[in-house]
């Protein structure tokens, strides 16, 4: 991946690179060329990990070629300055990443890349346009939505609904970002061209070739996120909100954990962790997440908010019935966990948004054992919930204030209020917990709820049949908002058009 320094965004506008260099300012026009002859753009682009002064920018090519990125506050361009970017190879099956530094704070970025042609540069893509807003230094308002769950359950992408529409209502919110809480692709989830509905109506499927098995290899794990890629309403989405994205299962397999053998006749590799490797690669090749060794990470979004990316499937426990009295890890790990309680200690924000990709609360079976943290006793913390109750009775002793939790994964969408008086583990303050999703996926739930962290029910909308199809709505996604001037912080949980379903506000902490 490219980085582009602050002196060069800033001053010249020039970046060199490979014994050339091209100057600030708008591209240069491609000569008239039979249109073949030039690479293009293949995926759209999109944008991801904004911060304040820092932005991940991505792209896809049809051939080898050198990404460019012409980068201004304006839409016209004017005063431009030109990353010189990754040459997109095979390696990396066409992908390539530019890291913008040097960014100005609570700024309008307009972003546009174009590819040339390695062997002749004044072969020129044409271009494709992006934007985004850098995080602010000082407090103003911020409004970001999240949601997860991608072509599930063999729903995917079906023209005669309009496709992924939900994206058009989260795009028309207008929001800073977009936090991904996972399963972002189904690489388990083979689809059909047709799949016949309740009253004699047919859902239709666009399909391509790995999507009519499970993903194996690594260009069938690729092949996922190209698939998702076709739609047109996420790909305007991606120019328009950057991503913060996070993993659960589906991008590998569903509830799968490392060190798992896998028993289904449809996989001919049965060792999880091989698919696993491929998995995680295709999700830095087709996402826009900053290059790490961690998926999980902080990302700070001026002084109202941190967004804090949990990784709960790298450091998993197997699924068993959870309920060691011993456990001292199961879902984030030593190393994990003692990140997260430093980091929220640290944090001076005034909200501190942790996004789980597994839910707290809920019970969430694997067969006759559990995927999640609870395990529905309802008793003192055993298995995962002790990692969890050491992270919230560290949350109450350091005085950290203003954490919120944000999650998917069950495929409905609820509000759960966490109170230490109705708790059996009590050594924790108040909290909200905010569940929603899918995106485009089957439709489940309600799921029990544990007692052991006292949660309570403040809303919950689901269908009327379990793996309910999107055509019949009951795709859900959320909203947050921080006012500027008083810190308040509003939770709008939504529906497929964008309805509000539930509102709930919560005060800073004074």
């Amino acid at each position: 991946m490219a980085a582009m320094d602050r002196r060069t965004f800033l001053r010249t506008g020039i970046v060199a690179g490979g014994g050339a260099a091209l100057l600030g300012g708008p591209a240069p026009a491609a000569p008239a060329l039979v249109r073949s002859g030039r690479p293009a753009l293949t995926h759209g682009v999109q944008s991801g990990d904004v911060t304040a002064r820092s932005a991940v920018v991505w792209a896809r090519a049809d051939r080898p070629a050198r990404m460019f990125v012409e980068v201004s506050t304006r839409p016209d361009f004017a005063r431009a300055r030109t990353l010189r970017g990754p040459v997109l190879t095979p390696a990396t099956d066409l992908t390539g990443k530019a890291l913008l530094r040097g960014l100005l704070a609570d700024e309008p970025v307009h972003y546009r890349v174009r590819l040339a042609d390695l062997d002749d540069a004044s072969l020129l893509s044409a271009p494709v346009t992006g934007r985004f807003r850098t995080a602010p230094a000082r407090h103003r308002d911020v409004r970001f939505v999240w949601s997860g769950d991608l072509a599930g359950q063999g729903w995917g992408i079906n023209p005669d609904i309009g496709g992924f529409r939900i994206f058009r209502a989260m795009a028309a919110l207008d929001p800073d970002f977009f936090l991904c809480s996972g399963d972002l692709v189904y690489a388990d989830g083979p689809l059909t061209e047709t799949v016949t509905l309740p009253g004699g109506r047919t859902w239709r499927n666009i399909v391509t070739p790995e999507k009519t098995k499970v993903a194996e290899t690594l260009a069938e794990f690729r092949g996922q996120f190209r698939y998702n890629l076709l739609d047109a309403n996420l790909r305007a989405f991606n120019a328009a909100v950057p991503m913060v994205y996070q993993w659960d299962d589906h991008e590998t397999r569903n509830n799968w954990y490392p060190g798992q053998v896998i028993d289904d006749a449809r996989y001919t590799e049965k060792n999880i962790d091989v698919l696993a490797a491929r998995a995680r690669r295709a999700v830095h090749e087709y996402t826009p997440i900053t290059p790490r060794d961690t998926i999980y990470r902080k990302i700070s979004h001026g002084p109202l908010l941190d967004v804090f990316v949990l990784d709960m499937r790298t450091f998993k426990d197997p699924n068993g019935p959870n309920n060691s009295p011993t456990a001292a890890e199961g879902l984030l790990g030593v190393a994990q966990t003692a990140w997260l309680k430093r980091e929220l200690a640290a944090s001076r924000a005034t909200w501190k948004v942790i996004a789980n990709d597994l839910p707290l609360g809920l019970v969430v079976p694997d067969g006759a054992n559990f995927e999640a943290a609870a395990q529905g006793d309802g008793g003192l913390p055993l298995g995962r919930e002790r990692e969890i109750a050491e992270v919230l009775a560290h949350i109450k002793h350091r005085r950290v204030t203003g954490t919120v939790w944000l999650t998917a994964d069950v495929h409905y969408t609820s509000a759960h209020f966490y109170d230490p008086t109705k708790a059996i583990f009590q050594d924790f303050e108040p909290f909200w917990e905010f569940v929603t999703g899918p995106l485009n996926a089957g439709a489940f739930g309600p799921n029990a709820l544990d007692g052991t962290f006292g949660p309570q029910v403040r809303f919950q909308r689901t269908p009327p049949a379990a793996n309910t199809s999107p055509a019949d709505g009951f795709q859900f996604f959320g909203e947050v908002d921080i006012d500027g001037r008083t810190a308040a912080l509003t939770v709008r949980l939504r529906d497929l058009d964008g309805a509000v379903l539930f509102t709930a506000e919560l005060p800073p902490a004074h």
